[in-house]
C-alpha cells in the first residue's frame, strides 16, 4: 500500500494530445457534459479503459476463473448503472466515454430537467442545492449508482430558483399588448 498523503493520479493523458480530430472530440464532450477541464474527461476515459481491460482479461482467462470473476465485474457495473440485467462481457466492451460521463451527478441533474444547462447544474451542485438519497452532495463528478438515480433531488430554495427562471423566459411572450 502507498502513503495516503501521496495519492496516485486517477487519469492518464492522451499519447498524442495535438491531433485535430481528438481535440475536436474532447471539446465536444467538454461542452456537452459541462466539464471544467480535460482532466475530468481523462478520468472517465481511464476508468473506462480499466473496466474494458478487465473484460478483455476475463475473455482470455480459463473457464473456472472467468465464471468467478465475471460475476463480480458484472455486478459491480450493474450497481453503478452502466449495464443492465442480463449483460455480458461483450456489452462491457461496447461501453463508451459518454456512458461513463452520463453517470456523473452533474449530468443527471441536467438530464432530469432540474437545471437549465450542464454548467447551471454544476453550480447548483457546488453550492449545495442537490441531494442524493437525502445527503447533500457538492461534488459534480460524483458517480450516481443505479439505485441512487431516483433519489436525486433539489434541496430547499433551489427547487424554487429553477422554476421562476423558466417562467421569466416565457413571461415576455405572454404579455398583453398595451392600450394607448
Amino acid at each position: 500500500m502507498g502513503d495516503p498523503k501521496k495519492s496516485r493520479k486517477q487519469y492518464s493523458r492522451p499519447r498524442s494530445p495535438w491531433r485535430a480530430d481528438q481535440l475536436a472530440q474532447e471539446l465536444y464532450l467538454l461542452g456537452t457534459f459541462g466539464l471544467r477541464n480535460k482532466r475530468e474527461l481523462w478520468k472517465a476515459q481511464t476508468q473506462l479503459s480499466r473496466v474494458r481491460k478487465q473484460a478483455r482479461t476475463l475473455l482470455a482467462a480459463t473457464q473456472v476463473v472467468r465464471q468467478r470473476e465475471e460475476k463480480k465485474l458484472l455486478d459491480s457495473l450493474r450497481r453503478k448503472g452502466l449495464i443492465g440485467e442480463g449483460s455480458t462481457l461483450d456489452d462491457i466492451l461496447s461501453l463508451t466515454v459518454e456512458d461513463m460521463l452520463a453517470r456523473r451527478l452533474q449530468t443527471m441533474v441536467f438530464k432530469k430537467g432540474m437545471a437549465l444547462s450542464p454548467l447551471h447544474s454544476r453550480q447548483l451542485i457546488v453550492h449545495g442545492h442537490v441531494s442524493v438519497g437525502g445527503r447533500v452532495i457538492t461534488v459534480p463528478g460524483y458517480e450516481v449508482g443505479g439505485v441512487e438515480e431516483g433519489t436525486v433531488a433539489l434541496t430547499g430554495g433551489a427547487a424554487n430558483a429553477v422554476a421562476p427562471a423558466e417562467e421569466q423566459t416565457a413571461a415576455p411572450a405572454e404579455q398583453p399588448a398595451q392600450v394607448q
